[in-house]
């Protein structure tokens, strides 16, 4: 780390030095790293740090270096810097504190509270129901917070593989069939009456939980925007669950989904047509994510028979209609 980079650190935090601790992850495709960072002389024991570099050689998992690739990402990255720095949430979907967030010529700093410190220390590959009805109620939370409220300085249309964003997959999608369907399919979710801000990457890996797994934070806020709350459901369910067990817990897990999100509602929103409108948007938005891995990686575990299943019924609906 560079003496600016430390500097901004030790001004952020009030701190007197700082020791660079492990490194939490590298970023995607190379993009930079994640460090822990220990803080002597203020009140933090320690901060994360995100640490944006672009590369000079991309390395893309599917192989697409390209340039739409490269500039999505450099919005990704100054798109989660505007989120930390202007959006509040509340302790029903918690998120790490920004302490700083600047831009270095090609790399940029996030200072961020360290949530093993804050109460969330543990993170999860595998979660029983109690966690998944955490993760789905921090989603909720941060649905009915943001409900109707425009996207300004973020994603206008929230999610990493908004159709949009992602000609090249689509050009690599062999179901001629969805691949036709894809531009209505996003039609009809972009068209949605009802609104919120997505956290658009809301996969259990970006969950951070406490020791007994029943309150969640979340992390990872570069394709946070604008759109249909089905869009982070679908995709967390599908981040935790195999094709059987999607079949088997998908509607109960709904349902509590739907039920917190009225919670935490105020009584001026019409909930019933939220709540069916979105309903309806399910098969639609799971339709939309299956249309993107069959581009990016068309041997992924994650196309299965239910995605299968989902798409089947979504095409024929627009053939009926």
């Amino acid at each position: 780390m560079k003496q600016e980079h430390e500097d901004l650190v030790l001004k952020a935090c009030g701190a007197k030095s700082l020791q660079i601790g492990a490194k939490i992850q590298t970023l995607w495709s190379g993009y930079g790293e994640i460090l822990r960072v220990h803080l002597e002389g203020c009140d933090r024991p320690s901060v994360v740090v995100k640490h944006v570099m672009f590369p000079q050689n991309q390395k893309h998992p599917g192989g697409r270096n390209t340039d739409i690739s490269h500039q999505r990402k450099v919005r990704s990255y100054q798109v989660e810097s505007y989120w930390y720095q202007n959006y509040a949430t509340n302790e029903r979907c918690r998120v790490p504190i920004c302490l700083a967030a600047k831009a270095f010529g090609d790399e940029q700093l996030i200072v961020l509270e360290d949530l093993d410190v804050a109460g969330f220390p543990v993170r999860k590959t595998y979660v029983n129901d109690a966690e998944i009805k955490a993760c789905l109620s921090w989603i909720a939370s941060l649905h009915a917070l943001f409900l109707d409220v425009t996207p300004e300085g973020l994603w206008p249309i929230g999610t990493y593989w908004h159709l949009e964003t992602r000609p090249e997959e689509l050009e690599a999608v062999s179901d001629q069939k969805l691949k036709a369907a894809a531009a209505e399919i996003d039609s009809i979710l972009n068209n949605c009456r009802f609104k919120t801000i997505l956290h658009g990457d809301a996969k259990l890996a970006n969950f951070c939980f406490s020791k007994d797994g029943l309150q969640v934070a979340a992390v990872d806020f570069q394709y946070v925007g604008g759109g249909c709350g089905m869009k982070d459901v679908i995709y967390f369910l599908g981040s935790c669950m195999d094709e059987r067990e999607c079949e088997k817990r998908v509607p109960g897990l709904l349902d509590h989904y739907f039920f917190e999100l009225r919670k935490s509602l105020d009584m001026k929103t019409n909930f019933q047509d939220l709540e069916k409108e979105w309903r309806s948007m399910f098969a639609f938005a799971w339709t939309d994510f299956h249309r993107f891995l069959l581009g990016w990686m068309p041997g992924h575990h994650k196309i299965n028979k239910y995605s299968k299943r989902l798409t089947q019924e979504v095409l024929n609906k627009l053939k009926q209609s």
